[in-house]
């Protein structure tokens, strides 16, 4: 099985919004919504009572989780919203009908109507890159290695972010020099930009019986995802 899959080192992120803005301008998504969102989770205190300098921030990136049973899939009463075999969830534009059961039925409000085409939309997880091998944009364009794509059911130790083989707009390069840069890239990220974390560390956002499959890595400090 396959269940495509960002995870994100949250000790690392800093609020930057690239990953925003670069999702915007690939996909053409509307001006006022969007695929992800980053939200800041603070400040609060680090324990009861305190005050400033005693607090802790991170900030959280929020979109389509691509569940593992979507709940937007099981309400959709034309079969325009499909879980697909790498495990993603899509949206089939032809057969969407503009109801908006499933932006209802989505526990992370990540869905919306687009109100010129009269059909629903969120993240595709960048399917028309990762079917050729790319990275999703908002891992590609991440500068501060906090961002990793790739299968779930493989582990999250196996994911990648950009190496020297990935340009500016994700697309790789694909040499043989390039490769192997990029294996040895990859074997110091995994090392170097993803720190020692436990498996208590590792979190994911409420599960509603849906399996949402994004991961999220945070260390020494409260998760309030």
């Amino acid at each position: 099985m396959t269940q495509y899959s960002i995870v994100t080192d949250l000790n690392k992120c800093v609020g930057c919004l690239a990953c925003c803005v670069s999702c915007k301008q690939i996909n053409g998504v509307p001006i006022g919504n969007y695929w992800l969102k980053i939200l800041r989770i603070g400040p609060n205190p680090k324990y009861d009572g305190a005050q400033f300098p005693d607090i802790e921030l991170y900030h959280l990136a929020i979109q389509c989780q691509h569940c593992a049973k979507p709940e937007c899939v099981a309400v959709c009463p034309t079969g325009a919203s499909q879980k697909m075999a790498d495990g993603t969830v899509q949206i089939d534009k032809e057969k969407c009908i503009g109801c908006q059961f499933c932006v209802m039925a989505c526990p992370y409000g990540v869905r919306y109507l687009n109100e010129q085409e009269r059909v629903v939309e969120k993240c595709t997880l960048c399917e028309q890159k990762t079917q050729q091998g790319e990275l999703p944009q908002c891992v590609a364009q991440c500068g501060g290695k906090a961002r990793f794509f790739g299968d779930l059911d493989k582990g999250i130790e196996t994911f990648q972010g950009p190496g020297p083989d990935v340009a500016a707009d994700g697309t790789r390069k694909v040499t043989y020099e390039s490769q192997q840069a990029f294996r040895r890239t990859l074997a110091e990220s995994v090392g170097v930009c993803v720190d020692p974390y436990t498996s208590s560390e590792v979190y994911k956002l409420p599960d509603v019986g849906n399996g949402p499959s994004f991961r999220y890595i945070l260390r020494g400090l409260k998760w309030r995802g």
